[in-house]
């Protein structure tokens, strides 16, 4: 890989990163205006409210940057940045199509890009802490205990998908891929995507956020550009996870023709599972503290403990 080749992936991944999340938000707006006779959207621009998103952006431009006097100056400025770049990093090492098609392949991919979504936490973390606000401070706290809560799930579907493949790379694990994978690791797809909603805090998970209980939590006391920095994180963390969840469960790029269109397929996977998302949060009600703790405990836990048991099993009859 030369010089150009590596430039011209990491501006390609830059361009992705800066574009697909905004579309995921315009869709958000446009989901929930349709299931839920939202009207608002529905008319920025004229046709279909298409300049929603334009009128959002010019409306963070315009807020007042303002930080508590109270709060830790410097950690309060770099929790948006905290939270958001993780996501740019994931996206380099997941692969998007055959032949290479990816920001950089990694030996250890899976492993990778499961420890650099959790640092996107300690930005939400940050903010709470940084804000001098009890409400901040309860809401980073409910961010902490929901991470440690979701992220043992999480991990144990990635490694039954893992297992599978006999190996931790991402395009290693595409490669391996057969279509008798979807029956076989539904069980360890359902928890990964739970778990990664719950980690993003949408609803019905969004608890750390409750704003009938907390105001909006770690984000209280942001405004302007880097309280929109905080929203960008959170849908370029439902393309991550979309993503993720395609290329883990639903195949990827496999696909007829994968080839020529494996790209397409990668694309098409993870903007249904971006769909879901959204139906998801004009669906459900928001779980109340305990009852998202037991979820993950009771229900998530033990159903990614019998894939993995499930998985180990055929593994060993198959060889």
């Amino acid at each position: 890989m030369n010089l150009f080749d590596t430039v011209l992936r990491c501006v390609a991944t830059l361009v992705v990163f800066l574009t697909l999340p905004l579309v995921i938000g315009q869709t958000e707006h446009k989901v929930m205006a349709h299931m839920q006779g939202r009207l608002g959207p529905m008319y920025a621009g004229g046709f279909h409210g298409w300049a929603q998103l334009i009128a959002d952006g010019v409306k963070f431009a315009q807020k007042e940057d303002i930080v508590p006097a109270g709060a830790d100056r410097r950690i309060f400025q770099l929790a948006p940045a905290v939270s958001l770049l993780p996501y740019l990093l994931v996206l380099l090492a997941i692969p998007v199509g055959p032949g290479g098609f990816v920001g950089q392949a990694v030996d250890a991919g899976l492993f990778f890009v499961l420890a650099v979504m959790g640092v996107g936490v300690i930005g939400k973390l940050m903010a709470g802490w940084a804000s001098a606000n009890k409400f901040s401070l309860l809401g980073g706290l409910r961010t902490a205990a929901q991470l440690m809560s979701y992220e043992l799930p999480m991990v144990l579907a990635a490694a039954s998908v893992a297992m599978a493949a006999g190996t931790l790379s991402l395009p290693g694990i595409m490669d391996a891929w057969e279509w008798y994978w979807i029956p076989w690791q539904l069980i360890g797809g359902f928890v990964f995507f739970t778990a990664g909603l719950a980690e993003l805090q949408r609803p019905p998970f969004d608890m750390p956020v409750a704003d009938s209980e907390i105001i909006f939590g770690a984000y209280t006391e942001y405004t302007g550009l880097r309280f929109a920095l905080f929203l960008l994180s959170e849908y370029a963390g439902i393309l991550v996870v979309s993503a993720l969840t395609a290329v883990l469960f639903l195949g990827g790029w496999h696909g007829p023709l994968p080839d020529q269109l494996g790209w397409l397929w990668t694309l098409l996977k993870t903007f249904a599972l971006a769909f879901v998302v959204i139906w998801l949060r004009v669906t459900y009600p928001r779980l109340r503290e305990d009852q998202l703790m037991r979820f993950a405990w009771t229900a998530l836990i033990p159903l990614a403990l019998v894939q993995l048991a499930l998985t180990g099993i055929i593994k060993v009859a198959i060889s």
